[in-house]
């Protein structure tokens, strides 16, 4: 994986190389080219658009991707399931872009959390914010 290589270094600017000339994570290449579109909008793109729009509807639109992870979730269609969470992946990855937070800071917090009893882990998190 590329988490440990600087960004500039996994910027290109055809990025349906990205994938084949790098072993990497597609969570990682899809942050990588938001990165890319926030630091060199293109009126093109829709991630460039969505970013220029500002921080309200960024989060509009995880909270609207959300709600319909959750209608295609009731509906139990699986395609719908998967298709409705890819945009909430997405659109949770562009969030994190907008704050520079590399998605390995998310994989890192879970790790920390696997294995550990959920009830447990709300817990110690409720005596340290206090």
């Amino acid at each position: 994986m590329l988490t440990n290589v600087p960004l500039k270094v996994c910027q290109r600017k055809h990025t349906e190389n990205v994938m084949n000339k790098y072993d990497v994570d597609i969570l990682d290449a899809i942050y990588r080219v938001i990165q890319d579109r926030k630091a060199h909008p293109d009126q093109k793109s829709y991630t460039s658009s969505l970013i220029g729009k500002g921080l309200d509807k960024v989060l509009g639109k995880v909270g609207e991707e959300a709600a319909e992870v959750i209608i295609a979730g009731k509906g139990g269609k699986r395609e719908e399931i998967i298709y409705e969470t890819a945009d909430l992946f997405f659109h949770v990855l562009v969030l994190l872009g907008v704050y520079d937070i590399e998605p390995e800071d998310v994989c890192n917090e879970l790790r920390r959390r696997f294995g550990v009893s959920g009830i447990a882990e709300k817990e110690s998190r409720s005596r340290t914010e206090k």
